[in-house]
C-alpha cells in the first residue's frame, strides 16, 4: 500500500546544543541495582543551566505522596560538557 500523503516534515529540525546536564544514579545498596545493575545511571541534556536548575529542583524534592521518613533513592548530580558551554 503506497503513502496518501507526502511526508510534511521535509526540511529538517535543527539540534541544538545541551551543554548541561543532570546525572541520575542509585544510593550505593540500593536494592533496585540488582534489577538493573550497580552502575546504572542516567544522564538529562538541557540547553541552559538554568532550564537544568529547573528541573534538577523539581526532580530532587520530596514527593507529595512519600511516607514519612523516607529518603529519595537517587543520587542527582549536576554535570557540564565544557566544550560546548564555553562556545556560546
Amino acid at each position: 500500500m503506497g503513502i496518501a500523503n507526502q511526508q510534511n516534515m521535509i526540511r529538517s529540525i535543527p539540534v541544538l546544543p545541551q551543554p548541561y546536564g543532570i546525572r541520575v544514579r542509585l544510593r550505593h545498596g540500593d536494592p533496585f541495582a540488582k534489577l538493573v545493575g550497580a552502575d546504572w545511571q542516567k544522564t538529562h541534556w538541557f540547553f541552559t543551566a538554568s532550564e537544568r536548575d529547573r528541573v534538577l529542583d523539581d526532580m530532587s524534592r520530596k514527593h507529595e505522596y512519600s511516607r514519612i521518613g523516607d529518603a529519595p533513592a537517587l543520587v542527582f548530580e549536576k554535570v557540564e560538557k565544557l566544550g560546548e558551554s564555553r562556545s556560546f
